[in-house]
């Protein structure tokens, strides 16, 4: 890095954006393109990028937010043709690219900013490397921001771009690769090339048991469902075995003949879902053994704090009653709470949403990015807490199986959905083939 000449990463970044902006509009000549533009190196790239543009034939405009922008890309832009000017003799565009504030911006906008992006109700908006305004470390917001429909980023997706309520405001992320050697993050996403590479595969001498059992206490008399979508999951071939104990026996048996209805040795428990009146003794007697634990649904309100080798799968209200906050307050900072939760409970905490996010005691999260909003269906959590545990079973450790499963759990819904509607019974029956396809 060291030996790349001055502003090399820049012009990288700007043919980058450039190259998304004109995908976006489908055709360059003759296009509007109106920049706002913000001290720092977002608006030296939109500067940069708006450069490039109008040497494509692009009508260029550019409203400067601070006095202090980039020079040379500021004289870049004029010498190909672009102009700058004030918010009112501004042409309505074709899109608004956001260079107002980068990474080091503070969350919340000031009100000129506001006003400009006020200005252009409709106009498509590209950010530059995150939408102004968010609070990029934390995936926060603070006040007022950007909402984009295509954001650009470089180098590596940030924590904005990933955890909620921010990573809604940044519409599709696109990575524009320019070659910075990046450190570990504490926040990562899991690929599918990882996801593969984690998948406990039976070697040609296992069996059964060597797969791991998987013991499923679930359902109850109010909720018997429970238990055959929590089995579902559990069914689906990722350990050797499935044992059940719980008041729905007979629904789970007439579902899934292979799955055994006796006590026995386990490797793993899942716990609670469904579980109702029976979760607190279904959860006492899961713990006795000493196995890793998936504790869901019901089984969350008589989890102990400090309680070894659990995951626990909370949605956002539950995890506010098991933090004394309130719901709104987890749903506005997701990584902050899961975190915490994982902290006091020493446990990995699975934070169910839109981004599930999958915490542990060190701080270390992984965002799951798989899914469709069509997963938001009854007995959809039931299915992944099965999941995880027959991964439990065959021996990830908690953190692992916790965001396999929750990767897993998405990309089979996005498979079963197809674009439209689908079932908590059509996701379990999706999961094989989702890992056949990460390994073929």
């Amino acid at each position: 890095m060291s030996q790349l000449p001055d502003g090399a990463l820049m012009q990288r970044a700007s043919a980058g954006l450039a190259v998304a902006v004109a995908d976006l509009l489908g055709s360059s000549y003759a296009a509007r393109v109106l920049l706002l533009v913000g001290a720092g190196d977002n608006g030296g790239d939109a500067l940069w990028a708006g450069a490039m543009l109008a040497r494509r034939g692009m009508a260029v405009e550019a409203v400067l937010l601070s006095s202090k922008v980039r020079t040379d890309g500021l004289e870049a832009l004029r010498a190909a043709g672009g102009r700058t000017v004030a918010v009112d003799d501004a042409h309505r565009p074709d899109v608004v690219v956001d260079g107002i504030v980068g990474i080091g911006g503070r969350p919340g906008l000031r009100e000129d900013a506001s006003a400009a992006l006020a200005a252009f109700p409709g106009v498509p908006v590209v950010a530059v490397d995150v939408p102004s305004g968010v609070d990029v470390d934390t995936g926060r917001l603070d006040g007022a921001h950007v909402r984009a429909d295509l954001t650009v980023t470089f180098g590596t997706h940030k924590i904005a771009h990933l955890v909620d309520p921010a990573a809604q405001a940044c519409g599709v992320v696109h990575l524009v690769g320019i070659g910075l050697d990046l450190p570990e993050s504490p926040v990562e996403a899991l690929q599918p090339v990882d996801v593969a590479a984690l998948l406990p595969v039976p070697g040609p001498f296992e069996h059964k048991y060597t797969r791991g059992v998987v013991g499923v206490r679930a359902g109850s008399q109010t909720y018997p469902g429970a238990a055959v979508l929590c089995t579902s999951g559990a069914v689906s071939g990722l350990c050797g075995m499935v044992r059940y104990l719980g008041s729905a026996a007979d629904a789970v048996r007439a579902k899934h003949p292979e799955i055994v209805v006796s006590d026995g040795r386990v490797q793993a428990w899942v716990v609670g879902s469904g579980g109702d009146a029976d979760a607190e003794q279904a959860l006492a007697d899961a713990l006795e053994d000493g196995v890793p634990t998936v504790v869901d649904a019901d089984a969350l309100n008589h989890v102990a704090k400090g309680t070894p080798g659990v995951v626990l799968t909370p949605h956002a209200g539950e995890l506010a009653r098991m933090l004394g906050v309130e719901r709104e307050e987890v749903e506005a900072d997701q990584l902050g709470f899961a975190r915490r939760a994982a902290v006091e409970y020493d446990a990995v905490v699975l934070l169910k949403g839109r981004r599930t996010l999958v915490a542990r005691p060190d701080g270390r999260v992984r965002v799951t990015t798989s899914g469709v909003s069509w997963l938001a269906v009854a007995g959809a959590g039931d299915v992944l807490a099965g999941v995880i545990g027959s991964l439990l079973a065959a021996g990830l450790d908690p953190w692992d199986a916790a965001s396999v499963g929750s990767w897993l759990h998405g990309a089979a819904a996005t498979l079963a959905s197809g674009g439209g509607p689908l079932t908590a019974s059509a996701v379990a029956d999706a999961v094989s083939e989702v890992v056949r396809n990460l390994l073929g």
